[in-house]
């Protein structure tokens, strides 16, 4: 068996989620299906993280394994598979990697954009979180660049989640505001990041930017290792997996 990465895009608002799931449609469920059928073998797709119900991804990676050495140099197979897969999913390339090659436990940094538009677009009411109330930019920078001081985040772990660390090496955390499309950014990156985490963070410093809370209340928040002490998780339709960085030593 030779092994491949796989990268993607999706939208996630009709999936639920990236992961399989036993009643639902799921990103990965729909590409295994289609990829069983045009390999004549059955795939099964290690994804380089999961994403929640709604949330997207203009940057994924998953690996697989597959009988073929040279499935990549079947010109027609991403335009095939491109053609019976969901509109809502877009597979950009297949190429081998080492055997041993992990989608998952090789990224060495992810990065997650979360989208909010400050006025009314209907052409992106799935594509972002629309809040209309004036937000500090400020100060919910001032709070961001906390953030890469601590490596604990258990106050934004999604409770009785499974993870066996809330360890995360955050290296970028800001937010920025483009004018023109009346949209705010947030960008964060870390090695890893727990499930529902960026969302809670998002949802913290929307209360910061509300004036709810000071930008320096995030440090009692992180510090009390209580997802209770951390405000409400913002919703999925913002979220975006932006970028998956993995070491050379994956490539062929």
């Amino acid at each position: 068996m030779h092994r491949y990465f796989i990268e993607l895009a999706y939208k996630g608002t009709h999936f639920c989620g990236w992961q399989l799931q036993p009643n639902g449609i799921t990103v990965q469920g729909e590409l295994e299906r289609v990829m069983t059928l045009l390999l004549r073998e059955p795939v099964r797709l290690t994804g380089a993280g999961r994403t929640d119900s709604g949330v997207h991804a203009s940057c994924f990676v998953a690996h697989f394994d597959a009988s073929s050495e040279e499935l990549h140099k079947d010109v027609t197979l991403l335009y095939k598979l491109n053609q019976l897969i969901s509109s809502d999913i877009s597979v950009y390339r297949i190429y081998p990697v080492a055997s041993d090659a992990h989608a998952r436990f090789d990224a060495v940094s992810r990065t997650y954009q979360y989208r909010i538009a400050k006025v009314k677009n209907p052409f992106t009411i799935e594509l972002a979180y629309h809040l209309y109330r004036p937000l500090d930019m400020e100060a919910m920078n001032t709070a961001a660049k906390i953030l890469p001081e601590y490596t604990d985040f258990t106050s934004f772990s999604k409770l009785h989640g499974n993870a066996v660390t809330n360890l995360c090496r955050l290296t970028e955390a800001y937010w920025a505001e483009n004018v023109q499309s009346k949209e705010l950014t947030f960008t964060i990156t870390a090695n890893r990041f727990l499930r529902n985490m960026v969302r809670a963070v998002v949802g913290t410093m929307l209360e910061i930017g509300l004036g709810k809370r000071l930008p320096e209340d995030i440090r009692q928040i992180i510090e009390a290792k209580d997802r209770s002490a951390a405000g409400t998780s913002a919703p999925p339709q913002g979220l975006y997996l932006t970028n998956i960085v993995y070491p050379c030593k994956t490539r062929l």
